[in-house]
Order: C-alpha cells, then structure tokens, then sequence
C-alpha cells in the first residue's frame, strides 16, 4: 500500500510542479504589476518563436489559470502513473509540437497563451492510447479521461464560444499532436497482457492449419498419383530401313 501511496505521488509531482510554476508567474504579474502577456505565442511573427516555450505559463485571469491548473495535474499524473516510461517524452512532445504547429498554422494578430493545448494533448494521448494498445486498466484510463473532460473536445469550435477569446488553434493543435503521439508510441510501453487461454487458442489454430494442409498435400499427392496410373505413355519412335 504504501508503494502505491509512494507511485501516485512520484506521478503527481511532476505536473504539479509545473503548475507551481504558472502561478508564480501569475503572482509575480499581479504582485508588480506588469503584464507579461507579450511573451504569448504569436503566429510567423520572429518575436512569437519565444511564445512556444512560454505561453503554456502565462494566463489571461485566475479564473483561466484554475481551468487549466487542475486538469493539468490529473492527465498529467495519469500520464506519469500508468506510462512513466514514455510520459516525460510524450509530455515535451505535446508542449513542442503543439507550440510549433500553433504558431505555424494559427492566422491572426491575436496573442496565444495558455496551457490547454498541452490538456488537450494529454487527453487525446490518455484516450487513444487505451484504444490502441486493448489493455484494461488503459481502456479505464480512456473512459475516465472522457468522462471527467470529454467536453474539451468543444473548444475547437470558437463559434460555441463568440464572447471568448479562446485559442482554438491550441485546442485543435494539442489534440492533434496527443493523437499522433499515441499512435507512434502505441507498441512503446504497457502492453495488453496475452492470457495462456489465448496461447492456446493460437497454437490449436496453428495445429488445425497445419493439419488442413498436410491433409490437402496429401490429397493432392494421392490425386497425382491417380493421374500418373490411368495415363498413357506413348513412345516415339523410327523403325530402322
């Protein structure tokens, strides 16, 4: 029990450090008074490349940074609980990928930032990942993530939100790059436990599959033969003057 207690809090900790982070950044905004919304992410603009690295840690508002804290901590400690072998490379990957693609693809003067692209990474990543690799605990894990945020999936669609300035490029890109990394990563990592019922299930196919074979072999060798025994040999031949 208390390897689990451990395991869980070894998976929390990372994200939740992360998330320190951005609100010290927000504090530090609020306690000086100084606006550091123009370090976002602005599309194919040189001074927007900076935006890659650090918008996931600058927000609008509390009330923008709360929406994004809390989901952060639970796909990100899920990530970390149930694929720690890939969950810091998935995580750089969605934070780069995402950052990369939104500010090459984004159109617009508009400033992004925020980290809801990397959230909706993650639970793009969670939730196909269980599909892909059909193991049970990571199919929980696809039904927990589509449950607790299955309406994220909305945020890609700005014209249910005309009063928000919501970054649906990051929406959309954090999506993307999730899905594409769950379907590169699918054979990397926990795998679906084959039972010995279904070992045997394989091997007697293969014994019925070989048995059907050399059967049809040896109706095809008896048919030959049959066909050799009522043929007729007929020899050519000159007669000598």
């Amino acid at each position: 029990m208390n390897d689990e207690r451990r395991k869980i809090f070894q998976s929390l900790i990372y994200p939740a450090i992360l998330v320190i982070v951005m609100w010290i950044v927000k504090l530090i905004e609020i306690t000086f008074s100084i606006d550091l919304l123009q370090y976002g992410l602005i599309p194919l603009k040189a001074r927007g490349l900076l935006g890659i690295i650090t918008s996931p840690f600058l927000h609008e508002g509390l009330s923008h940074l709360f929406g994004n804290s809390v989901p952060f901590v639970v796909l990100g400690g899920l990530l970390f609980y149930f694929y720690p072998e890939l969950a810091w490379r998935v995580l750089l990957l969605i934070y780069l990928i995402t950052g990369i693609w939104v500010w090459v693809f984004a159109r617009g003067t508009g400033i992004h930032i925020g980290a809801s692209g990397i959230v909706n990474g993650l639970a793009a990543f969670l939730f196909l990942s269980g599909i892909l690799r059909r193991e049970t605990k990571l199919m929980a894990i696809t039904l927990l993530t589509t449950f607790l945020y299955g309406g994220i999936i909305w945020g890609i669609f700005p014209q249910f939100f005309p009063l928000k300035n919501i970054s649906w490029e990051s929406h959309l890109m954090g999506l993307m790059s999730g899905a594409m990394l769950a379907i590169y990563y699918r054979k990397t990592g926990p795998q679906r436990i084959k039972y010995d019922w279904e070992t045997e299930e394989d091997d007697d196919t293969d014994v019925d599959n070989n048995e059907e074979s050399n059967n049809k072999s040896g109706d095809d060798l008896d048919q030959s033969r049959n066909s050799t025994g009522s043929s007729e040999v007929i020899y050519h031949y000159k007669k000598d003057p």
